[in-house]
């Protein structure tokens, strides 16, 4: 690591000048996905002419329903051959079914649900208000580990936990005698660098477990993914990830910043932004708590009370597994992220008098939706290259040939499970969009996995390992720039190459500790989450 600061607007040199440079080079995510389109188009007409295909075996043939079979062009044989998409059927389809392809994108409707109160929670500055109540009163010792776990919870606010929580906590490191670029770094490290950690499903599992869902119904046409489905597992990568960005503030990353003196405008904006909250403010969180108990209370008594509208207890449920009986619940966790969101943003914005009518609310929630003008226009590219691929069934004959090399290979599950981590993590190098990475990644891995015996769940976890662990280190990332502002206002000469710098002993140290869990978790054979086992098996595959 360099102790010589990159002054700003100079690029990198070496490997880190390689991916600011060639990353730079690349179209728009959307644009991506329209030059994909057209490549795809080239290559299943290639691939139709030549005949490329792929072979089911028995055991999954036996347990795909004719539908299934009859969507893929599957024949009795278990052949599945790949289909031209300038086809006259695939090309009727595409313009035909436009408008329902869009539509029926999975992550789509998940995303724009949780939004609609995000949104309010966001705006109404409830979600701001608490991350600064949560670190402000933390004892100097316990300074670093408050911060990197109030960052990796805040990635619940998206947006607000870049913005607000990382500038706070440089404000919070200086105010207590410390280096704020450390501080900086802790926070950046967590909400970035813990992207996946976290102590309860939220936002980021609704957008992954859409995409996720539609890669699984490729070989179960019933396939329904459970948005709980990796909540044990982020949980640990946040038990795990705490105490690796702790150790690397104190011990790595602030050594080597040095004592820091404050100067100018730095000094004294420290008393400015480190004021306390005022009583409107403590007041809606309080509201805002409340407002939590009771949409939780409101759940939970739909899956225990009388009548459990969200338990399928009947007759026909009396010998199934519970996480089956519970799957209505599970699956309610996206309604129920919008009413907790909505109610707390409203109940924190009435007491704090950010909300004064029923038109503020609205208007909050227009306000989010305009914010998503950019992923609709990314899930419309998105969605028709998903289908098309599907439709051509090249990812079908990707993933059957897949799974017969790893197997020929005779490499463990754990150890290819590792890989596909590091492969997640140097693709995110150069595309930074979680959900653009899954919508091109999973079509091929999700069944591919399937067919080896890990579960959808199992390729979401797999994924989200290796998307967090670079987030911090490329020049790529969205919100990159902004971080090296906030550094810059602490020391005027810090550049790229300084921050990047600065977060490659996190990166190093999360992906490590990421790969270590990963094949620890999957040699183990522990659950994912609740009712979501990592090991699978097809429909009628057997036991």
């Amino acid at each position: 690591m360099s102790d010589t600061a990159v002054p700003a607007g100079e690029q990198a040199k070496g490997f880190l000048g390689f991916v600011e440079r060639t990353g730079n080079k690349l179209p728009d995510p959307v644009f991506i996905f329209f030059y994909l389109i057209i490549a795809l188009m080239v290559i299943s007409v290639i691939a139709s002419a030549m005949g490329a295909s792929a072979v089911l075996n028995e055991q999954v043939m036996s347990g795909m329903p004719d539908s299934q079979k009859a969507r893929f062009g599957i024949g009795p044989d278990g052949v599945i051959p790949a289909f031209s998409l300038l086809s006259p059927d695939n090309i009727q389809r595409l313009w035909v079914d436009m408008p329902k392809t869009f539509t029926h994108f999975h992550p789509l409707g998940y995303v724009l649900v949780v939004m609609l109160g995000a949104g309010v929670a966001e705006r109404s500055g409830l979600f701001g208000s608490a991350m600064r109540a949560a670190v402000r009163n933390a004892p100097k010792s316990l300074l670093t580990p408050v911060v990197a776990l109030v960052a990796m919870v805040g990635n619940h606010a998206a947006d607000a936990a870049y913005v607000v929580l990382i500038p706070l906590a440089a404000v919070l490191f200086a105010s207590a005698g410390r280096h704020p670029l450390a501080g900086i770094a802790a926070a950046f490290a967590g909400v970035s660098g813990g992207f996946s950690a976290n102590l309860f499903p939220g936002q980021l599992d609704a957008l992954l477990y859409g995409i996720t869902e539609q890669a699984g119904e490729i070989l179960v046409a019933d396939y329904d993914a459970n948005i709980a489905g990796n909540t044990y597992f982020i949980q640990a990568m946040t038990l795990i990830f705490l105490p690796v960005i702790w150790y690397v503030t104190d011990k790595i990353i602030e050594p080597r910043l040095g004592k820091y003196v404050p100067e100018g405008d730095a000094a004294n904006s420290i008393a400015d932004e480190d004021a306390p909250l005022t009583p409107e403010q403590q007041k809606g969180l309080r509201w805002a708590g409340l407002a939590c108990l009771a949409v939780i209370g409101a759940w939970l008594f739909m899956a225990f009370g009388p009548g459990t509208p969200l338990v399928d207890d009947g007759p026909d449920m009396a010998d199934a597994e519970w996480y089956i009986q519970f799957r209505p619940f599970f699956n309610s966790l996206v309604g129920a992220f919008l009413i907790l969101f909505l109610a707390a943003g409203w109940a924190y914005g009435a007491a704090a008098n950010t909300i004064n009518n029923h038109k503020d609310l609205v208007a909050m929630m227009a306000d989010a939706m305009k914010d998503m003008g950019y992923y609709l226009v990314l899930a419309f590219a998105a969605a028709h290259f998903v289908a098309m691929f599907n439709w051509s069934n090249l990812g079908l004959i990707s993933a059957v040939h897949g799974a017969s090399a790893i197997e020929s290979s005779g490499l463990p599950l754990p150890i290819l499970l590792g890989l596909i981590v590091l492969f997640s993590a140097t693709i995110n190098l150069f595309v930074g969009s979680a959900s653009a990475k899954w919508a091109l990644l999973a079509p091929v891995m999700v069944p591919m996995l399937m067919l080896l015996g890990v579960s959808p769940d199992g390729a979401t976890a797999v994924y989200r390992v290796g998307d967090s662990a670079t987030n911090i280190i490329t020049p790529l990332m969205v919100y990159f720039p902004l971080i090296l502002v906030f550094a810059q206002r602490w020391q005027k000469d810090f550049g790229i190459g300084s921050l990047t710098a600065m977060m490659i002993p996190y990166s190093i140290w999360i992906m490590i500790c990421g790969l270590t869990l990963t094949v620890g978790w999957v040699y183990l054979d522990l659950p994912l989450g609740p009712g979501a086992p990592i090991s699978f098996t097809l429909p009628g595959a057997g036991g």
